[in-house]
C-alpha cells in the first residue's frame, strides 16, 4: 500500500473532517484519479516522437498509455482526422497515491525556477490542472535517452463538491501552492 494513501485514511481524513466542519467521515474529500496528457504535436510529421512519448510516459505513470487521435482535420497544421497526436494515462487506486507521492515529493522540487503551483486552477466541480513543463524533472527518465523535451499536464480530479474543499484536501496532501 503506498504511504501517502495510508497516512491520508489513519491520519489526514480525520483532520481535514474536523477542519471543514462535515458530519460524517465519508463526506470528506478524496482523489479520485490522476490524468496524465502529452500532446506531441509533431508526431503527425515522424512517428518516432510519438514513440519515444509513449515510453517516457509508461516510465512515468508506471502504466501504459493509450494513443489520443485528431478528431477533427485541420489544413493548416496538415493534421488529418484519425492521426495520432499525443497520449494519456489514468491512474486509480495504488498507482495514483504513488504517483502524486511521488510528484509532491521528488519531481516538483527538482523543476527549475519553481515558485509554487497556482492556486487559482481549480474548477468548479473541486479539481486541479496544472502543467509541467519538463518531463526531466521525474528521476525514472533517463536523461541520456530523450530526444526531446516535452511537457505534459496532469489533472487532479477530487470527489470535492467545490472548490475549497478540494483546495483543503491538497493542501493537506502537502501540495506546494503560491503564497
Amino acid at each position: 500500500m503506498a504511504n501517502l494513501k495510508d497516512k491520508y485514511f489513519n491520519e489526514l481524513r480525520p483532520t481535514l473532517q474536523k477542519e471543514l466542519g462535515l458530519g460524517n467521515i465519508m463526506a470528506v474529500p478524496k482523489l479520485t484519479k490522476v490524468v496524465i496528457n502529452m500532446g506531441v504535436g509533431e508526431a503527425a510529421n515522424d512517428k518516432k516522437y510519438l514513440e519515444s512519448a509513449l515510453e517516457n510516459l509508461t516510465v512515468i505513470a508506471g502504466q501504459k498509455p493509450i494513443v489520443t487521435k485528431a478528431r477533427k482535420s485541420v489544413a493548416s497544421f496538415k493534421i488529418r482526422e484519425g492521426w495520432p497526436l499525443g497520449c494519456k494515462v489514468t491512474l486509480r487506486g495504488n498507482k495514483m497515491y504513488d504517483f502524486i507521492e511521488r510528484l509532491i515529493n521528488i519531481a516538483i522540487p527538482r523543476e527549475r525556477d519553481f515558485r509554487g503551483l497556482n492556486p487559482k486552477s481549480f474548477d468548479q466541480q473541486g479539481n486541479y490542472t496544472f502543467g509541467i513543463k519538463e518531463q526531466i524533472i521525474f528521476p525514472e527518465i533517463n536523461y541520456d535517452n530523450i530526444d526531446n523535451i516535452r511537457g505534459m499536464d496532469v489533472c487532479i480530479n477530487t470527489s470535492a463538491q467545490n472548490k475549497e474543499h478540494a483546495k483543503a484536501l491538497l493542501k493537506v496532501l502537502d501540495f506546494p501552492f503560491k503564497q
